[in-house]
């Protein structure tokens, strides 16, 4: 089991290296985008398979923080694709 594992490791690894090439040499900002955020899938997914190779739950934390921050950048590097900012000002608010 513990070779399947590492096997597994090794292949997430080099997933991360063609995301890589593609997040340098995406054609378009959506393109890097879409590879940061599988970057951050993958991390999660070697996290959880050390986990598993260790035999511990120590990592689970990480594992939560990586997620919710690959949500959250993802969502921001959308809306700025989108709309060209990430925070509004207010300033076009109902009231004006």
């Amino acid at each position: 089991m513990s070779n399947l594992l590492l096997l597994s490791l090794a292949i997430l690894a080099l997933s991360i290296v063609g995301s890589m090439y593609r997040l340098l040499r995406g054609p378009s900002i959506s393109d890097r985008v879409a590879a940061l955020d599988l970057i951050g899938v993958l991390l999660l997914s070697m996290i959880a398979i050390i986990c598993m190779l260790l035999k511990t739950f120590a990592y689970f934390d990480i594992i939560l923080v990586i997620g919710i921050l690959t949500f959250i950048g993802t969502t921001a590097f959308a809306k700025y694709i989108e709309r060209g900012e990430v925070i509004e000002s207010g300033d076009n608010g109902p009231d004006r």
